[in-house]
């Protein structure tokens, strides 16, 4: 018999033409966050799931199906998934790392721009027939050359937004458990401790992964340490930020801007950023082009095909 293979979410086409050779696939799609009751319904009959971040694939939904051999997340991170439960049911866990790197940080670095730029700002003014002519004064933003980019996680998409504040002619500086070598002598990047980094940034973007040690560091005293004039950018994990905290900071002019890709308790978004005209507001986009997305579905597909065919795959968590 085929194994059965289920996709909790509708996928690029790709992954159903590599699943469908050797496995029944079925699709279920819905635009609203599943509940636990919900993913353990759908995966009742599955040998292998293809997942995504907003499924909570708790110890119970992981107990639930005796034959659940292999959960592949269609994303780098994990924090959706019980990685102790999974490990003493032994199921595997994958995720798709690597292929995300340069659209998250085009984006990253788009949001850099819309926020010192007032990008979005402008764009309303014009739909909304306010646009009465030049002004000296109007939507004066923030230029980047020899502005400090301050990055918060140097791993692949940290390095690669380096690379694009250095071609804007912006001096970089970093935070990171460790040296990084590569980024200081590639982007003549500084390491320096979290306080004096949000200390002397003018633009900060947030690139840590979600621990114990990372949820909420960007709380009330963080960005009571930035300038007024910086800005918060965020396309890592939304509890890395304490969003409270950042609204009031951009509401007190505390903070001049932010912008977000992630939010605290995603997909609501608190409702005190949503009136804010000094934060740009995006639906998690940041991995969101047709390249990217189609290689994450091929690298989830290929996991668990790898795993049901042999007990091994290219990208276990």
């Amino acid at each position: 018999m085929k194994h059965t293979v289920v996709l909790t979410a509708a996928m690029p086409d790709v992954a159903t033409a590599l699943l469908s050779q050797e496995c029944d696939v079925l699709t279920h799609i819905s635009e609203e966050p599943r509940t636990e009751d919900e993913l353990i319904d759908i995966l009742a009959d599955a040998d292998g799931a293809i997942t995504i971040l907003t499924d909570p694939v708790t110890r119970r939904v992981l107990t639930s199906n005796p034959n659940l051999r292999i959960v592949a997340n269609c994303a780098v991170g994990t924090d959706n998934i019980d990685l102790v439960a999974a490990r003493e049911l032994g199921i595997a866990v994958t995720n798709t790392p690597g292929v995300l790197t340069e659209a998250t940080a085009d984006l990253a670095f788009a949001l850099i721009l819309a926020a010192t730029r007032r990008i979005i700002e402008g764009d309303a003014m014009m739909r909304n027939g306010n646009f009465l002519g030049w002004q000296p004064l109007m939507l004066l933003g923030t230029e980047l050359n020899e502005a400090t980019l301050g990055i918060i996680g140097m791993g692949r998409i940290g390095f690669a937004v380096a690379a694009r504040a250095k071609a804007f002619g912006m001096s970089v500086a970093y935070h990171a458990r460790s040296v990084h070598h590569d980024t200081e002598e590639a982007h003549g990047s500084l390491r320096m401790e979290l306080d004096e980094l949000l200390e002397k940034s003018d633009v900060v973007s947030l690139h840590a992964p979600l621990t114990p040690e990372t949820a909420g560091m960007i709380d009330s005293r963080a960005l009571a340490l930035m300038k007024p004039s910086a800005f918060l950018i965020n396309t890592a994990r939304g509890p890395l930020v304490d969003e409270d905290a950042l609204a009031t900071a951009l509401e007190t002019g505390r903070l001049r801007g932010a912008a977000l890709d992630v939010y605290q308790e995603e997909p609501r978004v608190n409702p005190r950023l949503l009136p804010l005209s000094n934060v740009v507001l995006l639906p998690h986009l940041g991995s969101a082009t047709t390249r990217t997305r189609e290689a994450m579905a091929r690298i989830a597909a290929t996991n668990v095909l790898s795993w049901l065919r042999t007990g091994r795959a290219p990208n276990i968590v």
